[in-house]
């Protein structure tokens, strides 16, 4: 199975979620669902978030709740028209998006920077504002420079954003992305990573860290998360190989990973970010999100 990039899987799962978001909420049984068997409460060590790019179309309110129903406490990478939606069902934004130029265009640029502080700047008041606290981030193509250099590029333009973002008690967070999908992407290592939030040096600049991405780069999850943890805002899953279902039918158990966070005291989000392969999306997230329940 190929690596999926978001911007692929978004294509692809359009006209698949298209059947289900056609019925309207009251009809939608199978969205909605009838209660999975005992429907036993979720047990509370894990903090449940997804990705509503996985999921298509489905109307936010729609989605909402079911998620709700499901347990999950937040619905995640939307742009501030949305958070009202998710607030309004009493859940949370556990990662929000909406500034920034993009994956590709990103902090490692210093042509960037001037338009990126501005994007930032204007977004941060909102993040606090609405009550959420994560707002992700990215470094962008390398473009051919060092390690090194990447650092410095990076270190230069957000050093211009973390007072604000320590005034407005919002973490600016970077993600981890594989540079196989997202080619030439700079910050595709969790050591590299970690080494910019050393250099930073405020506990308003962390880490995202996606399972699915850094097992392309890396593997050694269990291990990396218990070393780098601290560095952590965010997680995220995602079936590997093929971005799909955290289940069996991919090379990593979950259950052993939720574990290693509970047990380092991980106190953040964990996001579902798969694309549904199986018929039923809707019963293929709760299926994962107890995956993930330990």
């Amino acid at each position: 199975m190929k690596n999926i990039s978001r911007r692929d899987a978004i294509k692809s799962i359009l006209a698949g979620s298209a059947l289900a978001s056609a019925a309207p909420l009251a009809a939608a049984g199978n969205l909605l669902g009838s209660p999975s068997v005992a429907e036993e409460p979720l047990k509370g060590n894990i903090h449940h978030s997804v990705s509503k790019w996985c999921f298509g179309d489905i109307p936010l309110d729609e989605f909402c709740e079911i998620c709700k129903r499901i347990g999950i406490e937040s619905v995640e990478l939307l742009d501030p028209a949305d958070w009202p939606t998710v607030k309004k069902h009493g859940l949370t934004v556990a990662m929000a998006q909406g500034a920034g130029l993009g994956i590709d265009r990103g902090f490692n640029d210093p042509q960037l920077h001037d338009e990126l502080v501005a994007s930032y700047e204007k977004v941060i008041p909102m993040v606090a504002e609405a009550g959420l606290t994560n707002l992700i981030c990215f470094a962008g193509r390398r473009n051919g420079v060092t390690d090194l250099q990447g650092w410095e590029n990076c270190e230069k333009g957000l050093k211009r954003l973390i007072p604000v973002a320590e005034k407005y008690h919002v973490v600016l967070t970077m993600e981890l992305l594989n540079s196989v999908g997202h080619k030439d992407y700079l910050c595709d290592h969790t050591v590299w990573g970690v080494e910019l939030c050393r250099r930073l040096g405020s506990p308003n600049f962390k880490l995202l860290y996606d399972i699915y991405h850094m097992q392309i780069m890396e593997g050694n999850i269990i291990e990396n998360i218990r070393k780098y943890h601290t560095y952590f805002s965010h997680i995220h899953t995602g079936g590997c190989p093929g971005r799909a279902e955290i289940d069996e039918t991919q090379e990593l158990y979950y259950p052993a990973i939720m574990k290693a966070l509970v047990e380092m005291g991980y106190k953040g989000f964990v996001g579902q970010e798969f694309v549904p392969k199986q018929k039923d999306k809707i019963a293929s997230l709760e299926k994962c999100i107890r995956i993930c329940d330990v």
